[in-house]
């Protein structure tokens, strides 16, 4: 009866270390520093893409590029947008810009200097500046 008991435990907690061995190999990444975003893209064109995201980077604009989903360069107040999901944007040609907001607000700052806020909202419209 004694061997039985012993084979029974043994067999109880080899069976406990092979689920936790599994679990551990198994478990999802940490989301521990990850955040969740939405990026809405509108096109010249009318078609809007909603992208629901989630990054561990601190701004938007590393993400972004990161990515791929926009183009650009380093310009006086930061990253000049001029490529947003395979569309280019040229001012000097046609006066058409990517325009950024934060919610439903025009960006007071670049997006390479806008912080990836939990739960955030950020919009690329593409504009024609009529004047341009």
């Amino acid at each position: 009866m004694n061997k039985k008991r012993l084979a029974l435990i043994i067999g109880l907690v080899v069976l406990v270390a092979a689920l936790v061995a599994v679990y551990f190999v198994t478990r999802p990444a940490t989301t521990e520093g990850m955040k969740a975003f939405t990026l809405e893209i509108l096109h010249s064109d009318g078609e809007e893409l909603k992208l629901d995201l989630v990054s561990d980077k601190e701004y938007l604009g590393e993400y972004l590029q990161e990515k791929g989903i926009i183009k650009g360069e380093q310009g006086q107040y930061g990253l000049y947008i001029q490529e947003v999901d395979g569309e280019k944007a040229v001012f000097e040609t046609d006066g058409a810009y990517w325009a950024f907001y934060v919610g439903t607000n025009y960006a007071t700052q670049g997006i390479d200097l806008t912080p990836i806020e939990e739960g955030g909202v950020y919009k690329l419209i593409y504009m024609v500046d009529e004047a341009g």
